[in-house]
This record gives C-alpha cells, structure tokens and sequence, in this order.
C-alpha cells in the first residue's frame, strides 16, 4: 500500500482531500495531514511518504520551503495550487505537475497517477517553478521540454524556432541541437508569445531575436541569422510586418 501525506492551509480543502482520497484510493494510505510549513516538517521528519501533496501558498511559508528543508526528499509531489493563469503558466515552464484547486475526480485521479509514474523534479526545475512564480510578468531565463524519455531544461535565449510535428513540437536551439518534445505546437506558443516569440504560420513559432529579414517574395517568408528559413502565412502576414517595423523603431 503506497502512503502519503497531505499539506493545505485551507482546513476544507484538506478535509475534501482527505477525503476523497480515502473513498477514490484506498490503496493509499494517509499517514499524516498538515496546514503549515511547520506542520509539514514535523510529519516528514517521522515519516517519508511515498506520495506527498502539496500546497503552494501556506500560511507560514510555502512548498518551496518545505523542500529546503528536505532537499534530499524521495517522495513524489503532486503539487497543489488555486486556479491562477500565471501559477499554470510557471508549472508548465518548470513541466512539473500539479492539481488546481478546485479539482475534480478524474484530475485527482490523473495526479495520482502521473505521479507514481514520473521521476522526481530536480533542483533547477524547482528552481525555474519558484522564480517564475515569483515573477509573473517577468519573462523566465529557462523551460523545461518534456522529450519521450526525459526532460531537457534550456534557456529561452537559445531557442531559435519551434517547428510542429503533428501533435509534437521539434525545438531548434541556435547550437544546431533539435529536441522532439511531446506537447503540441499551440501549448508553446500560449506560454511563448508575450516572451518574444511570434506564431508566423500554423507550423512555426519564432523566437523574434533571431529573425534577420522578411523576404516578400515567394509568399512571403523570414530569413533567420542562422541561415534557417520560415514561411509566413497570409493571415500572419501583417501581425509580422508590425511586428518587424516596431523592433526596427
């Protein structure tokens, strides 16, 4: 039987929790429940659960500081948060998974799931989690890209466009390298287009740092400092010419 142990401020949404795990699970086993960072402490210090569910925002701290405290933590974490675009946004740039309160069933369940599957996030994507977090409006220095066998953390800067492959995305990074991640082409370019990137064409996604001219003839399409070439479709055609003349400017 697997165990874990549930951290929330909110007492009714632990209590909901607790108890939807109990009815949905009971192949696990709660073996402590906590509404602080202090709380959460005390149980991980007697036990290390196999599942460990925890909330972003407590009323003395928050996760990260439960993790400080326990940087050699075993456990699986499915994190938990309110339902807030920039708290979605910062999981999706860290690929680190989460359960948005409210939840209902199929999601719990999912969450579970997922996390006896997957491997333990590593510093750095906690660290890419917290940060952009703590900026919201701040365009993040990293992304964590999900490959089919495991998962690859870059910096923004490097990546010079992102290609579709049908419900996949293949990454170009200027050093030549390309990585195949397993999202599609319209989850990057929700996360990327208010951070530099620009959607040219149903295919392609453009890191607009790299784009050294828009050439007119052929149908239109943009040169890249890399040599690379994109198309440009009609409907993008003036979105990208605007685009183009407010950087010049």
């Amino acid at each position: 039987m697997a165990t874990t142990i549930l951290i929330d401020d909110m007492p009714a949404a632990l209590q909901m929790l607790e108890s939807d795990i109990s009815r949905l699970h009971p192949e696990i086993k709660i073996i402590g429940t906590g509404q602080s960072v202090v709380e959460a402490a005390k149980l991980l210090r007697k036990h290390e659960p196999d599942i460990l569910f925890l909330d972003i925002m407590l009323g003395d701290g928050s996760g990260f500081d439960v993790l400080e405290i326990f940087p050699n933590l075993k456990s699986k974490i499915i994190f938990v948060t309110a339902s807030d675009e920039f708290a979605i946004r910062a999981f999706k740039f860290a690929a680190i998974d989460y359960v948005l309160k409210p939840y209902d069933e199929e999601e719990l369940s999912k969450a579970i799931e997922k996390a006896k599957r997957q491997i333990q996030p590593n510093q750095e994507r906690i660290d890419i989690l917290k940060d952009t977090l703590s900026s919201p409006t701040r365009k993040p220095d990293k992304i964590s890209l999900h490959t089919m066998d495991k998962i690859i953390i870059v910096s923004l800067d490097e990546i010079v466009r992102c290609e579709s492959d049908s419900n996949n995305t293949i990454f170009y990074l200027e050093d030549g390298q390309k990585i195949f991640v397993t999202k599609t082409l319209k989850y990057f370019s929700d996360m990327l287009s208010s951070h530099d990137f620009i959607r040219v064409h149903q295919s392609h996604l453009i890191n607009l740092h790299f784009i050294k001219a828009f050439i007119k003839s052929d149908g239109g399409y943009l040169l890249l400092k890399n040599g690379q070439t994109a198309p440009v479709s009609v409907r993008k055609k003036t979105e990208v010419m605007e685009t183009l003349s407010n950087i010049i400017k």
